[in-house]
Formats: C-alpha cells, structure tokens, sequence
C-alpha cells in the first residue's frame, strides 16, 4: 500500500475544500438552518409530535442524512470528474499507484468532508431545538458508513459522467428525490399501507431510519437490516469501482 500516494491524493483534495470554504462549507450550513426555521418553526408549530418526539427535533437526523449523502456524492463525483476533464487522470494511472489506493484518497477525503459538514450541521441544530442522542457509538457509525458509502458512488457517478450536465443528472433526478420520499421529514408509519410498502424499496428509508434510532431509539425498519442496507449497499459499490478499474470504462477513453 503506498500511503505516501493516498495522503497526497487526499491532501489535495481537503486543500481544495478549504480553498472553497464559502460553496463547501457555509452554503450547505444555512441552507440546512433554513430548513429548520422553514420545517422546524413554521410545519413545527402545527405538527407538534411524531412518535413521541418534538417534530423539529425528529427531522434533525433526516436533514443531517440529507446534507452528508448530497456532499458525499457532490465532492467524490467532482473530485474524479475534474481529472478527467483536464487530463490529469492520465498521469495518475500512469504513476505507480494502483486502484485501491486511488479510491482512498478520492473517497477518503470526500467522506471526511461530509462527515465535517454532518457534524457541523449537528451543532447547528443544537441551536434550533432539544435534542438528546441515546445511542452515540451508533449515530457515528451510521453517519460514517453513509459518508463512505455515498462517496463511492459519487466516485462512480464521477467516472461515469461525461459532461458537467450528467455529473448533476443523478443526484439531482434521483438522489435528492429518494431522500426526500425516505422520510426525511415524516415517518413512514404516517403513509397509507400502500405507500408504507412501495417505501421499503427505497433504500435511503433505511439510512434515515436507522440513523434516527441512534438518536431517538424508534425507527420505521428494524436497525439489523438497516444495517445490512448500508452494508450491502457499499460492497456493491466497492464492487463497481473494482470492475471499473480492471476493464478501464469510461477511464481510459
């Protein structure tokens, strides 16, 4: 493993987050703090419990999700893109450094981002309203495995990408989307039979709700396979990037 290539890979890219603090940082700060003055203050105040939690302290976990899963595909996508675009990527599958150790650079240091984000959002909302986590180790865990996990697949979105336009196509067609029917803001017991049943496909229903078991120890899916989700979830990711690496698609064209 050559650590010295993963550190360099990763130093640029925090370097360029830090460079960009005001679009990596702040921007997705108060857009967030704007949801909960919008959803915590103004929906709050007609909706006053879900499940026995304070509606603005329920959607806390949900806008946490919405935020890390956005910047993780955002800052892997671009992060691979943007070599790509200019060329670069040539010289640095030219260099002796091989797949593994690209991947843990470009995703290490996108998963560090939006988990710095995650974090910083969850002070932020500290501000706002009551919170009380009574499961630290695995609201960690579950903010980790998602930081990771996103950023492989905006890692691949990244590869995939041809242009700007198509590098925005899937988190904002379907990402974004997903997260937002995943019961960011509600709970999916609060859906008719029906809907509560097409919502168990939808696989960020189990990020979400596992994540708000950590806080709140009530969850819509049980946390075991809210676990296995994630889980899954990045294997078949690792395994993309794998396949992509050993047949060079959409790489060396």
């Amino acid at each position: 493993m050559n650590w010295i290539a993963v550190k360099s890979i990763y130093t640029f890219e925090m370097a360029r987050f830090f460079r960009t603090i005001t679009q990596s940082l702040i921007s997705p700060v108060l857009s967030t703090s704007l949801y909960f003055v919008v959803f915590g203050a103004a929906i709050g105040s007609r909706i006053q419990e879900v499940e026995g939690i304070s509606y603005g302290a329920f959607i806390v976990p949900g806008l946490i999700m919405l935020s890390v899963i956005t910047q993780s595909i955002s800052n892997a996508s671009f992060g691979i893109y943007f070599p790509k675009f200019i060329g670069t990527v040539f010289e640095l599958l030219s260099a002796p450094v091989n797949f593994i150790e690209i991947v843990c650079g470009y995703v290490g240091a996108a998963a560090t981002k939006a988990l710095f984000i995650g974090v910083i959002i969850l002070i932020t909302a500290f501000f706002f309203v009551d919170i009380t986590i009574q499961h630290p180790f695995w609201m960690v865990t579950f903010l980790v495995l998602t930081c990771i996990s996103f950023s492989l697949m905006g890692f691949i979105i990244g590869i995939w990408a041809g242009n700007f336009e198509q590098l925005q196509l899937v988190p904002l067609l379907i990402v974004t989307p997903l997260v937002f029917l995943g019961g960011s803001f509600y709970s999916i017991s609060m859906l008719p039979p029906v809907w509560q049943v097409i919502s168990h496909f939808n696989p960020v229903v189990y990020l979400i709700s596992g994540f708000r078991w950590a806080f709140f120890g009530s969850a819509d899916v049980p946390i075991v396979t809210s676990l296995f989700a994630i889980a899954g979830f990045t294997a078949l990711c690792l395994a993309v990037i794998g396949w992509i690496f050993r047949t060079g698609w959409r790489i060396r064209q």
